[in-house]
């Protein structure tokens, strides 16, 4: 009898993730899944469309100038 090979868990907890990065995954895999539970194409996308519809441990927030300035600045700096 073979021994089960252990699966290698899904996670976008790496240091090497930005922010953006993990945003971006998890809005893909939150779309995956909305269509993998019977959703059409249209209503999950108006689903991730509407922010009200993410849950609670979802960080998300509108980039303020200084924000956008901060990272133009560090990509002067490269």
């Amino acid at each position: 009898m073979a021994t089960p090979r252990k699966r290698k868990v899904k996670t976008v907890a790496d240091e090497s993730y930005s922010k953006l990065d993990q945003y971006c995954i998890w809005l893909y895999e939150f779309h995956a899944s909305l269509q993998r539970a019977g959703f059409s194409e249209v209503i999950a996308r108006s689903i991730i469309s509407d922010k009200e519809c993410y849950p609670d441990w979802v960080e998300w927030r509108i980039p303020t100038i200084s924000d956008v300035q901060k990272y133009l600045d560090e990509e002067d700096d490269e």
